[in-house]
């Protein structure tokens, strides 16, 4: 997802933000729930629905509901603005391994300009809940697209048990993505819930036949990602803990990656450690990287100033500079 999602970090779950050539922060849309919910001056009274359905636990505290994607999507789209945050319907919640759920929306614009890399914010139906939790785009599909994400706390634990039909809110997509211009050997490493926008990445290049794709794969344990990059990698190596890291899979692959007609270019998603020391290998042999950070969020759209990062450039936002970094501009490499 954005990248995976901190046990401590409950109001944050995941790790991605920005928004690819949005210059202002979109505004979010809402409707009230009836025209008794305003007082004689206009100001809304505590309600008891939102989107439309019952909120169990939360009687007094909610007192508007989002509208819905079409009507966000229309109004925005005839504007000539990024659309704001809207209702989806779910299609699908797939369990993949114990704590790990891929959950599928249907949302038309989401699934026509999601870029790889990029993200959307999902919001709790507990109005007590303010942040959203950003997750990386996985893949796209017709007018649907999915998130894969680790249960941590109770925000993603609630998105588990969402079913199909199901509404949620939504904001995006959001983020810079990988430039992917270059013809050449994209080598898409990831590690445990960096892999979403790596997918995606593998999805996008499998289109073109100037691009090879190796995706190597680190995971904790179970390997709940390879059947789902599978279609789209040209090789796919994955590890899991017990067996080593993805700095193994790098070396065994050394003398095929660099000797390759297609140069290679790494995409690295996943902790932070982890994609340090993938910098440190290809700076030694001079391979270019791109990195989409895992960073605590809040808003997602460069607001709350939260997930801030050290670069050559000075503290910077993953959510509107990033989370798509290059080696050069975090100042990472050999020795770092």
């Amino acid at each position: 997802m954005p990248a995976a999602a901190r046990p401590e970090d409950d109001a944050s779950d995941g790790a991605y933000a920005g928004k690819e050539g949005i210059q202002r922060m979109p505004t979010v849309t809402t409707s009230m729930t009836t025209e008794a919910a305003k007082t004689s001056t206009g100001v809304p009274r505590a309600g008891t629905s939102r989107g439309g359905a019952h909120v169990a636990g939360v009687d007094d505290g909610v007192f508007s509901r989002t509208v819905d994607a079409d009507t966000v999507v229309g109004r925005a789209t005839s504007a000539h603005r990024f659309p704001g945050r809207r209702r989806v319907e779910v299609v699908a919640n797939d369990r993949l391994a114990p704590g790990v759920h891929r959950l599928v929306l249907h949302d038309a614009y989401i699934a026509r300009h999601a870029k790889p890399a990029q993200f959307i914010d999902l919001y709790s139906a507990n109005p007590l809940r303010l942040m959203p939790r950003p997750l990386g785009v996985c893949e796209t599909s017709g007018d649907v697209a999915s998130v894969v994400f680790a249960v941590v706390g109770t925000g993603t634990e609630e998105f588990s048990r969402l079913s199909p039909g199901d509404g949620v809110d939504v904001l995006g997509p959001l983020g810079r993505s990988y430039d992917l211009g270059r013809p050449a050997n994209y080598v898409l490493v990831g590690g445990g819930l960096g892999v979403p926008p790596l997918i995606s990445a593998a999805q996008s290049l499998s289109a073109r036949d100037d691009c090879r794709v190796t995706a190597l794969f680190g995971y904790r344990d179970a390997r709940f990602a390879d059947d789902i990059v599978h279609p789209y990698a040209d090789r796919l190596e994955s590890i899991v803990n017990a067996e080593g890291n993805v700095i193994d899979l790098l070396d065994r692959l050394e003398g095929e990656l660099i000797g390759s007609d297609l140069p290679p270019v790494i995409l690295s998603c996943g902790p932070t450690p982890m994609m340090k020391a993938v910098a440190g290998w290809a700076s030694q042999r001079g391979v270019p990287c791109q990195f989409s950070l895992e960073q605590r969020m809040g808003c997602g759209y460069g607001t709350c100033v939260t997930c801030t990062v050290d670069t050559v450039e000075g503290r910077l936002k993953v959510c509107t500079d990033g989370p798509v970094f290059t080696t050069e501009r975090l100042g990472w490499g050999e020795g770092r």
